[in-house]
């Protein structure tokens, strides 16, 4: 069995906006005397977007009108319309995603892509996305070596370390083009709040070339400490993003040191500032400091040894969200009475959790009972301790079906119950969950930070 699924990414940036459309096949990858295995067996473009600077009311606000306009006037361009969408995601990035009314603004924008599509954000998420559409984790997975990639966009930069294709640690901090924009004069008109310690230039005054070879070389610093290429010093903490927790960082650089003990990183790039560093640029070509701090990249040991542009770079979030985000679950999955969609549910790995939640919540099950009589007993505990909200369980393993049948049993019939497997979650993550395709369901995993 082929099904064919229309996915839509927008990627709302600091710098730009842009959409792709994506058709998605999915099939059964199983022999015809095995349990179905529905897999994304492959991935299509079929429109995108012109790249559009982000619309906003002052360097403060998203214009949502505009937005909106600018995203109706796309699904026309490519001959969509919301009710033909199956998946994909709307993800807000970079500084943009502090913008006081970003939550609205997503929250509306959400609605033009059908049932299914996500609002989401936050630096876990735009890392793999981004390593995922730059074509990096691909690039790992064939030749077998490990890759920190950089996705250095206009406010911040997501970080992803791969090792055989397998993102093994993600991060990100406040470096990107547009930190800085000028006036045609060459005088600053905006100043993010991250460098007002490290960039003592006045709004309105016009920098030297100096100062801001200086300032581009300063957080090209704080990439070549993220890579490990570097001892850590405080600026790399100044410039983490807030979203990232100092212990993340921790473990991406401790991460990154047991790599490089064993074989050589080769840096991967993408975003808008790697175009910069792949091309000789006037200084003031985007009106700020993206072709500086690309030529500083350049120059570093960034790009002293192994290094790459990805197969995408501008357009690597974008193509990540649109033809990436979404995976299936196992074919062995259990629902009943559950109405689809199912949208950002809080993910909790003890059952005690759900009840702090104010929404229904899905517990993942990192541990898998080995016999039917354990999962027999792990139902009876899920029963015994479970609050009144819908019975909402995803598990590493595959024993969705069988626990679902265990809990379908214990539960009143009228309750609702879902038990997918085979897909890996963390906590403070959500999941989206849409309606089956096939034997399997779509999810969608999120890290949704967009509390600023």
């Amino acid at each position: 069995m082929i099904k064919k699924l229309l996915s839509v990414g927008l990627d709302i940036g600091t710098t730009s906006t842009q959409m792709i459309v994506s058709e998605l096949t999915v099939e059964n990858q199983a022999s015809a005397f095995s349990v179905p295995e529905m897999q994304i067996s492959q991935r299509q473009i079929l429109y995108r977007s012109p790249i559009h600077f982000t619309p906003l009311v002052q360097d403060a606000l998203v214009d949502g009108d505009k937005l909106r306009i600018l995203v109706a006037e796309e699904y026309r361009k490519a001959g969509i319309c919301r009710d033909q969408v199956d998946t994909g995601a709307v993800i807000i990035t970079g500084e943009t995603s502090r913008k006081e009314n970003a939550a609205t603004v997503v929250q509306s924008l959400s609605q033009f892509a059908g049932d299914f599509v996500v609002a989401t954000a936050g630096p876990d998420l735009e890392s793999i996305l981004a390593a995922t559409g730059a074509g990096a984790v691909a690039y790992s997975e064939q030749t077998g070596k490990p890759v920190l990639h950089m996705d250095i966009g206009g406010g911040t930069s997501n970080l992803a370390l791969i090792d055989q294709g397998q993102i093994l640690a993600t991060a990100c901090l406040n470096v990107g083009g547009r930190l800085v924009k000028f006036r045609e004069d060459g005088s600053i008109r905006y100043l993010s709040p991250v460098l007002k310690s490290l960039f003592p230039v006045p709004l309105g005054q016009v920098p030297t070339s100096a100062q801001l070879d200086t300032l581009a070389e300063t957080l090209t610093a704080a990439l070549e400490m993220s890579a490990g290429l570097t001892p850590k010093t405080s600026l790399l903490d100044q410039l983490a993003t807030q979203e990232v927790a100092a212990e993340t960082f921790s473990h991406f650089l401790k991460q990154i040191a047991l790599v490089q003990a064993q074989r050589p990183l080769t840096i991967s790039f993408s975003g808008g500032v790697a175009d910069c560093i792949g091309q000789a640029l006037p200084d003031f070509a985007f009106g700020d400091i993206g072709p500086i701090l690309g030529r500083a990249i350049r120059r570093s040991r960034l790009c002293a040894g192994q290094y790459r542009l990805g197969t995408e770079t501008i357009r690597a979030k974008v193509i990540g969200a649109g033809s990436y985000a979404t995976q299936l679950s196992g074919s062995t999955v259990f629902h009943q009475n559950v109405t689809f969609p199912l949208k950002n549910l809080p993910v909790v790995t003890q059952i005690s959790q759900l009840s702090q939640l104010d929404t229904p919540g899905v517990l993942y099950l990192t541990q898998a009972p080995d016999t039917y009589p354990q999962i027999i007993a792990l139902a009876d505990r899920i029963v015994a301790n479970w609050p009144t909200q819908p019975v909402l369980l995803c598990a590493e393993a595959d024993m969705a079906k069988a626990l679902g049948h265990a809990l379908a049993l214990r539960f009143p019939k009228h309750f609702p119950i879902l038990c997918i497997d085979r897909v890996r979650l963390q906590s403070n993550s959500y999941l989206d969950v849409g309606a089956p395709v096939a034997s399997a369901l779509p999810v969608v995993v999120k890290t949704l930070i967009l509390n600023k």
